[in-house]
């Protein structure tokens, strides 16, 4: 069956409108009466601009965001400024670098906030939080860390993108194998990656049992399951610690599970369409990722579902705690309305709800994780309590909170990783090669501080 998606936008947006009409005031509090001089009074109207990345069926939905806000606030404007991704950033820091208010987008969603909230382009929300007494307490474990510079909270993540283990339910019943639970250990794992793995009679893989991707981002739960670390500190690091034995045996069974193919490799992986793309076309039985391939999958009718990610005897849960955040631009003119308009897309009624709703995220909000908006989806996954499972443990670890942590990764240690999935470094000489480096780069660049 052919599926609209803007004609489900539309649809999903008079639903929303009729319910906010009757729904109780949103959680997350208003600006004070200061705080929406910008707004205007007697009529008057203030625009703020709204700048995001998207596909097509993304900014869609994100202009039915910013036409139940304009429903409940007639006083501000939204305009929205959508950009693909591979065009976004660049075009986001020539408009911060011209300094003109004018054209500088007044709301952003942006990653990692960090990086320009050290730039000096980001507002500190710490006096509007403040303010107006925006509750934090909501947000899932450590996930503000992710939008937070210098102890100052710098954005709003509008989602986190912790990791679960999707599973193709027809390939386990005709394997005759259980579905995974919440119990699944990394035994669980590549024993049933070996039983839904088909090899021809030439002896090539038709279908691998995991199919997942090989950054530093998804490498890191197999880290921190086996209680290893990338860094010594995620915030003020002094020292790599990914050669320690946690680490080195994390990277260990990722890659026994490629020599013994079980799992795809990284590259064949991209060659295949993605994960998404190898889940969809049969190549691989299991995926390892965050709440995003959902829309995909429902869209394609695909039998599946979801469990928490299997842990190492002993190993602890460490989901993702991080996730592209909303951001106010410290060059806006327009704070006060910004602000308003920001605190409503966190909040419980507001924008979480309406993301929530459209299948596209899981939200940064634990509220509404737990409301009806996600739990009672008439859509799969049906065990999406995976996803709470998860959430409840986030942590930590996954990525650096510090400006230069993105060239780390990009120049040290992604590229160190795929030495090992190429088969061209032991888990344990890359691991050392990749510490040697960023020992090195910590300390040109001033760290610890």
């Amino acid at each position: 069956m052919k599926r609209h998606p803007f004609l489900f936008v539309a649809l999903l947006l008079a639903l929303l409108l009729g319910v906010t009409a009757c729904a109780a005031p949103v959680t997350a509090p208003a600006a004070s009466d200061d705080a929406s001089s910008d707004a205007g009074s007697g009529g008057e109207t203030t625009t703020i601009t709204w700048a995001m990345w998207g596909s097509p069926e993304e900014i869609a939905t994100h202009q039915a965001v910013a036409d139940a806000f304009m429903q409940e606030h007639p006083e501000i404007q939204i305009e929205i400024s959508g950009e693909p991704w591979g065009d976004y950033f660049t075009k986001i820091q020539a408009l911060w670098a011209s300094g003109d208010s004018s054209v500088i987008p007044d709301v952003a969603f942006l990653w990692p906030a960090p990086r320009y909230a050290a730039e000096g382009v980001l507002e500190n929300l710490d006096p509007w939080i403040e303010e107006s007494g925006y509750n934090l307490d909501d947000y899932w474990p450590a996930l503000l860390e992710s939008a937070s510079y210098d102890g100052s909270v710098y954005g709003f993540p509008r989602d986190i993108g912790l990791e679960v283990l999707y599973y193709n339910k027809d390939m386990f019943d005709d394997a005759g194998l259980a579905y995974p639970t919440d119990e699944w250990t990394w035994d669980d794992l590549t024993a049933a990656a070996e039983a839904l793995t088909v090899i021809d009679a030439n002896g090539q893989v038709e279908r691998y049992g995991l199919g997942m991707e090989g950054g530093s981002g998804k490498v890191a739960i197999w880290v921190k399951e086996n209680g290893g670390a990338y860094l010594d500190d995620f915030r003020n690091p002094s020292k790599c610690t990914l050669d320690e034995p946690a680490g080195v045996a994390a990277l260990e069974f990722f890659a026994g599970m490629m020599d013994s193919n079980e799992a795809m490799r990284p590259d064949a992986l991209n060659q295949a369409g993605g994960d998404a793309g190898a889940f969809l076309a049969g190549q691989v039985a299991m995926i390892i990722q965050n709440a995003s391939r959902i829309s995909a999958f429902n869209a394609a009718d695909a039998n599946y579902d979801v469990a928490p990610v299997p842990l190492p005897d002993g190993g602890q849960r460490a989901a993702s705690a991080g996730g592209a955040a909303w951001v106010m631009s410290a060059g806006s003119d327009n704070k006060d309305a910004a602000w308003t308009f920001l605190s409503w897309l966190q909040s419980t009624d507001g924008g979480q709800r309406i993301y929530t709703a459209s299948g596209e995220i899981f939200p940064a909000l634990q509220s509404v994780a737990e409301s009806d908006a996600f739990l009672q989806s008439d859509m799969p996954p049906a065990n999406r309590e995976a996803f709470l499972i998860e959430g409840r443990n986030a942590k930590v670890g996954t990525f650096g909170y510090f400006p230069e942590w993105d060239e780390i990764d990009g120049s040290i240690l992604g590229p160190g990783l795929e030495t090992i999935w190429a088969g061209d470094a032991t888990p344990a000489d890359a691991a050392a090669a990749i510490c040697d480096q960023m020992d090195d780069f910590l300390a040109a660049n001033g760290y610890p501080k």
